[in-house]
């Protein structure tokens, strides 16, 4: 029976613990609740697969306690560490973004999905912190929920996706984000953003003073990166602004229930629509965006019309999310 605790030194203890046996816990990050288990624990890496029910080629991220030296806290995880990594880790960890570097020797395959490359993050959330110096090495953690589901934003969320299935969760409220962290692939000639996320790319071209290609159709095997990923079990539909009122119009009368996931301004919508309390600010909509499409589903929602913010910012990750939970795989939800 999955047990939540709350941030004291005893639920601390209890996780440290639960790592250090194999098990599974699941813990808040700035982005979303992570499900843990050592990095370096071949049998806690294959129950984290199966409890996701995750491909075992797709990697996951290697959690990090903060540190004061870059080189020093990815010895026992990176080959070598280029200076665009340096560079981007120096200015931005702890915070939301992962590194892909060449991995070291010793790094369980069941980390990288068989691959000669890692993810390495430092978390900027004070229980995950606490956490990771408590336990004193790298925790693999991917999102807390059903591969290929909906994000978890909160315990609760992670209550109601894995209950029985993890052996612990450190409950430290809702996520301070509420979109996964960014990932740069810094292996090759030049660094490549091969996820959106919570720290824009013109952030990190600032930091690095130069452009950033991106590349996000999953030929660099990252995390939240397969087209069809972040699904609710509703349909989404991504339409324009101008298309939404019809676009609900014809569902409705074709006997759906539809729920709108917009920014005020609203049109006319038929009274029986689901009006989703959609914040106008990009940074509130990503913080929410997890639990709207969630509530999509707990209002019994058959189709989501959602109307995508501008891709620029934060909101290209928004709108990287809502992309891939409209896409619609080609079994009944690509796993």
């Amino acid at each position: 029976m999955i047990r939540a605790v709350d941030n004291g030194t005893g639920g601390l203890d209890d996780a440290v613990a639960v790592l250090r046996r194999g098990g599974l816990v699941a813990f808040p990050t700035e982005t979303v609740y992570g499900l843990g288990a050592d990095a370096r624990s071949r049998p806690g890496l294959r129950r984290l697969y199966a409890v996701k029910g995750r491909p075992t080629t797709h990697p996951v991220i290697v959690h990090l306690p903060a540190a004061s030296g870059v080189d020093e806290l990815l010895a026992p995880w990176a080959a070598t560490v280029p200076s665009a990594a340096r560079a981007l880790a120096d200015a931005c960890w702890p915070g939301p973004l992962t590194l892909l570097v060449r991995r070291a020797a010793g790094v369980p395959d069941e980390v990288t999905g068989g691959r000669d490359t890692v993810g390495v993050r430092v978390p900027d959330q004070p229980l995950a912190q606490r956490l990771l110096q408590r336990f004193g090495g790298g925790v693999a953690a991917p999102s807390a929920n059903r591969f290929g589901r909906v994000s978890p934003t909160t315990a609760e969320h992670v209550r109601a996706d894995l209950d029985g299935d993890v052996d612990l969760v450190l409950d430290g409220g809702p996520c301070r984000v509420g979109v996964e962290s960014t990932i740069v692939d810094c292996t090759g000639d030049a660094p490549v953003v091969v996820r959106l996320g919570a720290l824009p790319r013109e952030h990190l071209e600032a930091i690095l003073e130069r452009p950033l290609d991106v590349r996000v159709d999953g030929a660099i095997a990252a995390p939240g990166t397969l087209a069809s990923h972040y699904a609710p079990h509703a349909r989404v539909v991504l339409v324009g602004a101008d298309e939404l009122g019809p676009r609900a119009e014809a569902l409705v009368a074709a006997g759906a229930h539809v729920g709108v996931l917009a920014a005020p301004p609203l049109p006319a919508l038929p009274s029986d629509v689901e009006r989703l309390d959609t914040p106008g600010p990009v940074d509130q909509l990503a913080h929410e965006l997890y639990t709207l499409l969630r509530d999509a589903d707990r209002r019994g929602v058959d189709v989501l019309l959602a109307v995508a913010p501008a891709r620029r910012g934060l909101g290209a990750a928004v709108a990287d999310r809502l992309t891939r939970a409209a896409c619609q795989p080609t079994t009944e939800r690509e796993q």
